[in-house]
This record gives C-alpha cells, structure tokens and sequence, in this order.
C-alpha cells in the first residue's frame, strides 16, 4: 500500500533546477510545491518555468503546486569600493538619493525614507549582521551618521535590517505588484508576500490579486520582522498561510528567541487551521556537500516534530551542487521522523459556536478523532472549495487524507497541505454511488487496500455541492 508523505517539501527553483530532467527528479523524490523566487526571476524566465511544471504534472500525473514568492522591500547598500573594511569605534556616514561607490567613510543606501525613520541610538545590521552599526545621528532628510560597533569588510549590494526602526516602507514595492499581477494572470496557485508587518500588507495584495484574476489565489504571510510577530493573530484572519522565514527574522530578532517564535507561530496557524511553512537553511550546508550536518537533520525533524505543514529549500535547490541528494535526504528524514509515536499534537474541540462553518468544523474534528480511534487507514472527503481539506488537515490525524474534487483549480493548490492527497472526481449520482466510487479510485490508487476502515465525509444531497454534513465508516 502507497503511504503518502505528510509533511510536505517546497524547492525553490534557480540555476540547479533549471532544467525538465531535474525538475523531474525533484518531483519523483518528493517535493511537493515549486517556488519561484522574484528577487531573481524574470516574468518571461518565470512563464516559461510555470508551463514547464503543468507539462511535467500532466506528464507524470501529479498535483505540483506552484508558489509565486516576492521579493518585498528589500532594503540593500549601494557599491562599494573592493576590499574595504570597517574598523570597530570609526564613523560611517550613510546618505539617500543618487547613487553613488562608497567606502570606508561613507556608504549609498536604497531606502529614501531611512534618515527619518531612523532615531539615535538604533542600530543598523549590514549582511545579516556581521556589520553593525549604531546611529549616532540623522539630519531627518538625506544624511545619516553612525558608529561602527563591529566591524570587518563590507561588499557591494548587501541587504540591511533595521531591527529597532519603524519603517514606513509599504510591504508591496513596485516591482511587487507588477510581479503579484503577472502571478495572478498566470493561475499560480500561491502567492507568497515578504516582511509581512501588518493585516492591511495582506489585505493590498488581496485586492490585486481579486482585480486581477476570477480564481481565488490564497496568500502565504511571511514572518520576517518583530512587527510581524507581534501582529500574528490579525495578519492570520487574512493571510491563507504563514510562512516562518527564519533568516532575516534572525537578524531583527535575537537568534536564541527564533526557536520558540517558530513553536509558536506553528502552534497558532494549526489552531487557526491554515498552513505553515519552515523557510531558510534548512539543509544548508548541502550545497556544497553530499550530506547533512547533524544539527541540520534535527533542525528538520524538530520542524516536522512541531507540525508544520511544509518545510522549504532556498539556495540548496536553487543555486546548490546536489539538487536532487538534498530533496532525497530531507524525504528521508522527514519519513522517519513523521510516523513516530513521540510526536503527540494536541486539540480541542471547536467551540465557535455560532459559526456558519461550526457543523462542518466538528465532522472534520471527529472525522480525525474517529479515524485515530477506529485505525482506519484514510479520511476521504468530497470538497468543493478545499475547505474541509484544510479542517481535516489541521487536526494532523494519523491517517490519510484523500481530497476529492470537481474543481480542478484547488488540485495543485491543495497539494501544500500536510497529509492531503488530492484527486479529481466529478460524480454527483448519489451519496452510495459516491462513496463507493471515490473509495474505489483509492482503492485502485493502492491508498486502500480490501478489508481497510475509511472514514467518509460527504455533504446531502450530493448535487448541491454544499458544506459537509455527514460522516460515515467505510470498510472496503
């Protein structure tokens, strides 16, 4: 019997995996979700990359999901002269406006707003900090002055943070949007938003994205910055997923605080039952070599311990030596860490009473909870909207979860989603049919095999479409 790999694996796709061959590969040794990266493609490179991957799905028939990621505001230094190094105790100076070659003395920033935002005594972060330094002074207009407290050589274009400023930015830049209303014209099926601070980041990209295209495009909030923690439960009643992006939250952060921030964060997006990715080196040390450390293979299985929905690959398969090793590795870990008996998760019934969802909210909790108590070997639901797919998989069951739907739009988005095996199904007789001919497409898929328990979820009538109503066991 086929056992579906619940945790999830995103790739990011670059130079390595620039290819059919390889893209192939990746697929056939469990990545789940392609990302494509807009700090570093194209809309042409990233069209040509979109039809590849629906050929390849149609090819080898699988559900593939494509996740569009922007870039944000990424905040940078301008050029600086070669081999310069800042001593610790000199003054720098940072100027706005024309860009210009910097050096030891004074340095070009891309951020206009930067010396009014700025205050005394904050500090500035250049190339994930190994840089820092301390504002001693700003002229609110174009002009900032600063002291090195640690220092070493500065290179070109490296990014900055601002972890005690309150930037005024917008989280969509220019090229952001530009880039959110090609992805929505294309039908990707995620829409990935960086430096998430606030709910109305969200809710801007929303409206593009609703101006832009019929098909709902959900959107992955990524936690970033210390706003974007503190903010977390308003940005989750709009964002469909939430992405914990541990390198530049690193740096605003006190590294030694990111490990709770990401028990956290993964704690509260199950329990608002949307997904959650675990972003940034997590097999980094693959790029260059064949194997894992091992603080890396626990940084993975602690991820998976902890219940996040998928966990992703950045410059490991995008600029990486071994593309197709790290994607078989992290399976490898994934599949032995996932089905361990250590790994207890927690949850109450739903209790938002008055909810119109409540009803079809409680068959997915007692659908889990049947499913655990009964052995049964899947939960099978029908969906219309892949609502229920997301009910069911937030409650982490210790069994399948095979989707059912009309609605070829939400195959390859679903396939995000932790335990969720999707299929295409467009029957709509009766309630018996159905579930006969759905337990049947398992069955022949080898999910499910003769005498198996399976739990199905259906919603009377049939033809209606409408929420799930009814539960009920199956032997096959």
């Amino acid at each position: 019997m086929k056992k579906i790999k619940k945790t999830k694996i995103i790739a990011t796709l670059g130079p390595a995996t620039s290819s059919t061959d390889v893209i192939k590969k990746i697929i056939k040794e469990g990545v789940d979700v392609l990302r494509i990266n807009f700090s570093h493609s194209s809309h042409e490179e990233a069209e040509i990359l979109i039809k590849e991957i629906r050929k390849i799905n149609s090819e080898l028939n699988t559900n593939t999901s494509i996740l569009a990621d922007l870039q944000g505001p990424k905040l940078r230094i301008g050029e600086i002269i070669e081999g310069t190094s800042l001593d610790v105790g000199s003054e720098l100076k940072i100027k706005t406006g024309k860009e210009f070659v910097g050096d030891d003395k004074l340095i070009f920033i891309n951020y206009e707003s930067l010396p009014k935002d700025i205050t005394e005594g904050e500090k500035i972060l250049i190339d994930d900090g190994k840089i820092i330094l301390k504002v001693i002074d700003t002229n609110k207009k174009d002009q900032i002055k600063t002291e090195v407290i640690q220092g070493g050589e500065i290179s070109s274009n490296k990014g900055f943070n601002l972890p005690n400023t309150n930037i005024s930015q917008p989280a969509l830049t220019d090229k952001d949007i530009k880039d959110a209303i090609f992805s929505a014209k294309q039908n990707v099926d995620w829409i990935a938003l960086s430096f998430v601070r606030h709910d109305s980041d969200v809710k801007s990209l929303i409206k593009i994205i609703e101006k832009n295209t019929d098909h709902r495009i959900p959107v992955i909030a990524k936690i970033e910055k210390p706003e974007g923690v503190k903010n977390i439960d308003e940005i989750m009643k709009h964002a469909s997923g939430i992405m914990v992006a541990r390198g530049d939250l690193g740096v605003e952060i006190d590294a030694a605080e990111v490990p709770l921030i990401q028990k956290k964060l993964v704690y509260k997006a199950k329990k608002a039952r949307i997904p959650v990715i675990i972003a940034t080196q997590m097999m980094e040390s693959m790029m260059e070599s064949m194997n894992p450390n091992r603080a890396e293979v626990n940084d993975v299985a602690n991820s998976v311990m902890d219940g996040a929905d998928a966990v992703m690959l950045s410059g490991e398969t995008s600029v990486g030596k071994y593309p197709v090793e790290v994607v078989q590795t992290i399976s490898k870990i994934i599949g032995k860490v996932e089905n361990s008996s250590l790994i207890s998760l927690k949850h109450k019934h739903p209790t938002d009473y008055n909810s119109e969802r409540f009803i079809t909210k409680s068959i997915c909790y007692y659908a889990a909870k049947i499913a655990n108590d009964t052995n049964a070997k899947a939960i099978s639901t029908l969906t219309n909207s892949g609502y229920t797919a997301y009910q069911i998989s937030s409650w982490r069951p210790k069994t399948h979860v095979l989707v059912f739907t009309s609605n070829k739009r939400i195959l390859t988005q679903l396939n995000l989603l932790w335990g969720v095996k999707a299929f295409y199904y467009d029957g709509n007789e009766s309630t018996d049919k159905t579930v006969e001919e759905i337990n049947d497409i398992a069955f022949n898929h080898n999910y499910l095999q003769k005498d198996d328990k399976v739990i199905n979820l259906t919603s009377m009538p049939i033809h209606d479409k409408g929420m799930v109503n009814t539960v009920r066991v199956s032997k096959i």
